[in-house]
């Protein structure tokens, strides 16, 4: 496998800090790290190391809620004010929609409640603000808020907090070692910092707010944590050590397609599971993303695979496509999807259906015509300029139905936009979240 020299020449390439990536395969982990934790301290990484894992974070929520559904303490389709009275967003959404991404409210919201136990119950007080996005179970949005909100219902229906009954139930009956939750558990081990900007600064604020943990602001982890969760999966809901922590039956139906993703090009999954992204090359997993940290986790079925990389800066998105992505193809003889690329020949396209502004809580685009092509100017928000996203603009041609490809590559890859098309009108612009024209 040689992955000491795969990591190492990845990161020197792709101009990373520092990374880290665990893989089991074959009844065998295997662990490399590269570079440095901190620019500032110069501290090495190493595969212990604990890395910001960023939205990963939902499938260990998503386990969580489904402990209680086991239990009989929550019902998928109930209603989530039935366990939440507090829970103050209008219309009729489930405890299922909100596992699935499909509430309907806006997703981006990152308001700090303090770092006090009840600042998830605080946070659901924030949301009476939310504006909605669609109807509940129409769409596929991927919704921060909904995974804060199914936090704040572990915590109530636990009786503790989200923290707390994650240990509880999931770090400690699965083995967990190298994870922390909180800063003054994360300086215990050696700790990676984000960097962000063409020159890998230390992004000056480490952790984001404790009410968006469990949405994925907080959950540090070594990949060989990641890969300890994916093999409890692989093993039917059983931990290394025997203990069964999901039932089969709980396991087979987080990895059921709940909803298809209008998106079906680059690195987001096709469908969405119970917490899961599933790939319809075979695999599933979720990545994460931190302000300077990104996390990649796959397993794959079949092929007793589990992997997982961490990466502090720098072209993470080009270091995972050319390191993680071939890993994968060659211990299981799988093809995954190629990236997508400008065609030779691209369609032609009615550019007055996607003209127009579209907006969500952190961004907005300007689509306009240009030729043969559609002008996408990206407009951050404070929180993603702070997070080192500068505006660009970028020229789209046309891919396939309502899809488009960036003409020039950034990170090794082309980006793609998705527009979700009603009545022969754009309604959505579609890059994960459904940003609404307006």
């Amino acid at each position: 496998m040689n992955l000491q020299k795969r990591l190492n020449d990845a990161v020197d390439k792709h101009g990373v800090p520092g990374a880290a990536i665990a893989v089991w395969h074959g009844g065998e982990l295997h662990e490399a790290a590269s570079g440095v934790l901190n620019t500032r301290t110069g501290v090495l990484a190493t595969p212990d190391s604990v890395f910001q894992v960023g939205s990963t974070t939902k499938v260990w929520t998503a386990a969580l809620v489904m402990q209680l559904a086991e239990e009989g303490l929550v019902d998928l389709d109930e209603t989530v004010v039935a366990y939440l009275p507090d829970f103050p967003v209008q219309g009729h959404i489930t405890v299922r929609h909100l596992l699935t991404h499909t509430g309907g409210f806006d997703g981006d919201l990152f308001e700090d409640t303090g770092r006090g136990d009840d600042c998830l119950d605080r946070y659901l007080g924030f949301l009476k603000d939310a504006g909605h996005v669609h109807a509940p179970g129409e769409l596929f949005s991927y919704c921060n808020a909904g995974y804060c909100v199914l936090g704040a219902l572990v915590a109530r229906l636990r009786g503790t907090t989200w923290e707390q009954a994650l240990r509880d139930h999931l770090i400690t009956p699965l083995g967990v070692t190298q994870a922390a939750l909180f800063g003054e558990e994360a300086v215990l081990f050696r700790a990676s910092a984000g960097h962000i900007g063409p020159d890998n600064q230390v992004y000056p604020q480490w952790q984001m707010p404790r009410s968006n943990a469990p949405a994925g602001s907080t959950f540090c982890l070594a990949p060989r944590e990641l890969v300890r969760f994916g093999r409890m999966f692989l093993a039917g809901g059983v931990a290394e050590d025997g203990t069964r922590v999901l039932s089969e039956a709980t396991v087979e139906a987080m990895l059921t397609t709940q909803v298809e993703v209008p998106i079906r090009h680059g690195m987001l999954g096709d469908r969405w599971g119970l917490g899961f992204e599933l790939f319809d090359w075979g695999g599933y997993g979720h990545d994460g993303g931190t302000p300077g940290q990104s996390t990649f986790w796959r397993v794959v079925p079949g092929s007793d695979l589990s992997i997982a990389l961490t990466v502090n800066g720098g072209g993470a998105t080009g270091l995972i496509v050319e390191l993680a992505v071939p890993l994968i193809e060659e211990l299981t003889g799988l093809r995954l999807p190629a990236q997508p690329v400008p065609p030779a020949s691209p369609g032609a396209f009615d550019a007055s259906v996607y003209a127009g502004r579209y907006q969500g809580p952190q961004m907005a685009y300007e689509v306009s015509a240009a030729g043969a092509e559609l002008e996408v100017a990206l407009i951050p928000g404070e929180l993603m300029k702070s997070m080192g996203q500068e505006g660009k603009v970028a020229r789209y041609v046309h891919l396939a139905d309502d899809t488009f490809v960036a003409v020039e590559a950034e990170e090794g890859r082309h980006e793609t936009v998705s527009f979700v098309v009603r009545d022969g009108q754009a309604a959505y612009l579609h890059n994960s979240r459904a940003l609404p024209r307006v």
